[in-house]
């Protein structure tokens, strides 16, 4: 009886307490608070939208030319990669046609499917917001 009372016992004094943390507010990004009232366009935008594409250095039309080169050599994942790219600058310049045709693009290259091709002409609009709120030139 005393050994079963000890087991109950000593683990509880040498356990150690919880520390207790205070939840902090998840402050909300700048594109979150942009799209708070439209949670499918900020879904579109989330994985697509460059924050700062001034630091990319390929314009959109190489960006281009290199996906399609890479997808007649058969590599898939560069093609995918290039097309995003040139999709994403699309999106800055804020040429629909070319976001449609370049995500378009990839999506037929991998499958994946783009959720700014439902409504691109919304999506890219947003991002036009967000671009001139955030990167004054």
């Amino acid at each position: 009886m005393l050994r079963e009372l000890g087991r109950l016992i000593l683990p509880s004094i040498f356990r150690r307490k919880k520390k207790k943390t205070k939840e902090e507010p998840v402050k909300k990004t700048d594109l979150e608070e942009l799209c708070a009232d439209d949670k499918e366009t900020y879904d579109a935008l989330f994985s697509v939208v460059f924050l700062d594409p001034r630091k990319i250095h390929v314009p959109m039309k190489q960006a281009a030319e290199n996906a399609k080169k890479s997808e007649k050599e058969k590599d898939f994942v560069s093609a995918r990669m290039w097309y995003e790219v040139a999709g994403g600058l699309a999106i800055y310049e804020g040429n629909v046609k070319k976001v449609i045709e370049y995500y378009g693009a990839a999506e037929r290259v991998t499958g994946k499917k783009y959720p700014i091709l439902k409504n691109p002409e919304k999506a890219v609009a947003k991002a036009q917001e967000y671009y001139k709120k955030y990167l004054q030139t």
